[in-house]
């Protein structure tokens, strides 16, 4: 830090001894802070990949915290006997869904590759030209397809697929048929798909399986929170998919996992192939989504999952929520204005959410929009904010209730620190 601090007089700047003091205690608290470090998420996205997308319940971290300890991960405490790790996921993922049988993954990525090692691997597996798609860090159909030992074959075009585009490719060497859902985009204007029945019953003319990857995968109508209907995993299996797969921390709002629900001897090929362990989920995991489910099981879902809590807030409960910041924090340039949230991680991706933001004018206090946000970001408590329009924005609708005192003494601190000389620090251990 000496040292920056030459450069930066000998560059034609100055260095008084309160910057010098602050640069230094910034740059020791990142060095030795616990990683992942905990963030305040005021972006207005409420699935935010790069924060860890879905908020865990309190329930759900306790569990983790518990399941951290020794734990009944493999074992069947009445009898004694060894258990398999997914027997208790299984048991709520059947009772919520329909399915037959249920397993899980580390991730959704991981379930397709070992739905498409396990069931088409030396084979063909059908899919829509409009859904060989790419996702998240150049995640592709075809690639994964390909990795899997199956081979993609594409029908219809990128805007129209029809149900018979499906079955006049059927032929001896079909695995199955593949049904991708489009998460982090839309296809609007002269298009055409074929919903998950109708495939369904062309796989069962043939005895064919047909696995839906339903991607952010949900247990609820969305219609409730204002938003289009998202294709639900109890319709899935209702629609006669032979598996459906969706992600545990997204829509579901539990943890990162790749959950499988469908007809039990499918589940069962899954489960018994080697991947299957290469692929599966440690305790903690299980642990947070074991306690996920549980509240939809016991019908306190919109209550006690954060992902949904914020979902359904409405416009007038953010903006109080923003007028009582603004009331709380001493200083000028502050603002309430009207803005919008967004889902996230892949999912909803054109929906909107109506709210209100704080707004903060970082001219009145010798800022600019870039080094507020950095300040804020780099704090004790390091909030994550918007810059729009020259100045930085708030987001009630993103930040937990019990994390709106940090909020407030995070904004104070960084409209009160000297400026720093140095570059922004990043973590040396």
């Amino acid at each position: 830090m000496l040292a920056e601090a030459r450069e930066a007089i000998l560059a034609g700047g100055s260095v008084r001894r309160d910057q010098l003091i602050h640069s230094v205690q910034a740059r020791a608290r990142l060095m030795d802070a616990p990683w992942p470090a905990r963030v305040i998420n005021a972006t207005g996205v409420i699935l935010h990949t790069n924060l860890g997308r879905a908020v865990l319940s309190g329930e759900a971290r306790r569990a983790m915290l518990d399941a951290a300890a020794y734990s009944d991960l493999e074992l069947d405490l009445p009898s004694g006997n060894r258990g398999r790790r997914d027997t208790h996921i299984e048991g709520l993922l059947t009772k919520l869904t329909g399915a037959d049988a249920a397993t899980l993954t580390n991730n959704c990525a991981a379930a397709l590759f070992l739905a498409l090692t396990a069931l088409g691997r030396g084979r063909e597996v059908i899919v829509s030209r409009g859904q060989s798609v790419e996702i998240g860090g150049k995640f592709r159909i075809p690639d994964v397809c390909a990795q899997s030992g199956a081979t993609l074959r594409e029908v219809g075009t990128t805007n129209r697929t029809y149900g018979a585009d499906y079955a006049d490719a059927l032929t001896d060497q079909t695995a199955l048929l593949l049904k991708v859902h489009r998460s982090n985009f839309t296809l609007s204007g002269f298009v055409a798909d074929v919903e998950i029945e109708e495939m369904a019953r062309i796989g069962h003319d043939r005895s064919l399986p047909v696995i839906n990857d339903l991607g952010s995968g949900c247990l609820v109508d969305t219609i409730q929170f204002g938003l289009r209907h998202e294709p639900t995993v109890q319709e899935s299996v209702a629609a006669g998919a032979g598996l459906t797969l969706f992600s545990g921390d997204k829509l579901l709002g539990g943890p990162q996992a790749g959950l499988i629900v469908g007809r039990r001897d499918l589940v069962e090929r899954l489960r018994r192939h080697p991947l299957a362990r290469a692929l599966r989920c440690d305790k903690v995991t299980l642990a947070a989504l074991h306690a996920t489910l549980r509240h939809y099981a016991r019908g306190t879902h919109l209550t006690e999952i954060p992902m949904l809590r914020m979902l359904k807030l409405t416009p007038d409960e953010v903006r109080a929520r923003a007028e009582g910041w603004r009331d709380s924090l001493p200083f000028a340039g502050l603002a309430i204005c009207a803005c919008t949230s967004r889902v996230g991680g892949g999912s909803l991706p054109d929906a909107e959410l109506p709210g209100f933001a704080l707004v903060l004018d970082p001219t009145e206090h010798g800022l600019s929009p870039d080094a507020l946000t950095q300040r804020l970001r780099t704090g004790a408590t390091p909030v994550m904010a918007r810059s729009e329009r020259d100045r930085v924005w708030l987001d009630p609708r993103t930040v937990q209730p019990e994390e709106e005192p940090s909020l407030l003494a995070a904004i104070e601190s960084a409209l009160r620190s000297p400026a720093s000389f140095a570059a922004t620090p990043t973590r040396g251990l």
